[in-house]
């Protein structure tokens, strides 16, 4: 298995981990188009080759090359992260280039969305539509003993992004303003932004560090982006994140929630700010409820939601397409 990744937006300076054991590492310039035909050329030989969505460089140039290495032997398949934002592109623009080569995959993975961008995508043409959500890697995630630093009753982790602020308002600013219980917030981008004297600010938190904020406070918060939440099935990383810390979750109503943990039993879903204070209201008076829930949760990724699970599921994808061939 090959990786191959441009060098641009600082994102070499900035990774998360190192070159990992089980695969290769390609970095490549993103100064010229023939640096990117150059990488894709080399992986000529490949089985797969994937292209995925929105590297930000020669984005365009790769979605219609790839598919054109498609043959007897190697299949080509187009993974996108962010299905909605892919799908939302496309109505804005029905002249898309990537409309017309949607059809030239074997096969389209997607971050998530369910049925809804299944359908969106073999009315586009797609041969094939198939949802890998997010999971849980165990050894990466897992409860760690309180840290002070992250005491709080609520606790909500994500950068400061458009197509989430407001939801962010809703579900944890506003909660925090008629509530006199302690909240943190986490993230990139939010020190200008006016908050209630009961939420602290932490700015970035290194991911070395997210196990402990997950495993300290009462409850952590996930709040989905505008088009995730619209379109549901879509459970960000962070769900199963707070899950493996064995964290009570709190998250914002979405479609497809109860396909990975259980209302009530594994998580606890809020539909508006009076939801999110009622639930924290709630665990404040039964503490032991939210362990519970915590317990609950880690129980269930455990069982089904690690990227062991997701791994076996494309595994089985490639064979069925390999014995169809």
């Amino acid at each position: 298995m090959t990786f191959y990744e441009p060098d641009a937006f600082e994102r070499q300076q900035h990774r998360d981990i190192t070159d990992p054991s089980w695969a290769r590492v390609v970095v490549y310039s993103a100064h010229h188009e023939s640096d990117a035909l150059a990488a894709l050329n080399s992986a000529k030989d490949a089985d797969l080759v994937v292209k995925a969505s929105g590297v930000g460089v020669f984005d365009e140039l790769l979605e219609a090359a790839v598919p054109a290495m498609r043959g007897s032997t190697r299949l080509v398949a187009f993974w996108d992260v962010d299905a909605p934002a892919t799908l939302d592109r496309l109505r804005r623009n029905p002249s898309d280039p990537f409309t017309r080569l949607i059809c030239q995959y074997d096969l389209i993975f997607t971050y998530g969305g369910g049925a809804p961008v299944v359908q969106a995508y073999e009315l586009l043409g797609a041969r094939e539509c198939i949802p890998v959500y997010n999971a849980l890697d165990p050894s990466t995630h897992y409860p760690e003993p309180p840290d002070d630093r992250f005491a709080c009753d609520l606790a909500f982790l994500g950068n400061r992004l458009p197509d989430r602020e407001a939801r962010v308002d809703e579900f944890f600013l506003r909660p925090a303003g008629i509530s006199q219980r302690r909240f943190l917030l986490g993230g990139a981008g939010w020190g200008d932004k006016p908050v209630p004297p009961n939420v602290r600010y932490l700015d970035h938190v290194y991911t070395h560090d997210h196990n402990a904020f997950n495993s300290t406070p009462l409850a952590v918060l996930n709040i989905s982006r505008e088009s995730m939440a619209r379109n549901g099935f879509s459970p960000p990383t962070r769900v199963f994140e707070a899950a493996g810390a064995a964290a009570c979750l709190i998250t914002d109503e979405w479609e497809g929630i109860d396909l990975f943990l259980e209302p009530d039993q594994e998580v606890l879903v809020a539909r508006d700010a009076g939801g999110v204070a009622a639930h924290l209201e709630e665990l404040a008076r039964e503490p032991a409820r939210a362990s519970a829930i915590g317990r609950n949760a880690l129980r269930r990724v455990l069982a089904q939601h690690t990227y062991s699970h997701r791994a076996a599921q494309v595994e089985a994808v490639l064979e069925g397409m390999e014995a169809l061939s």
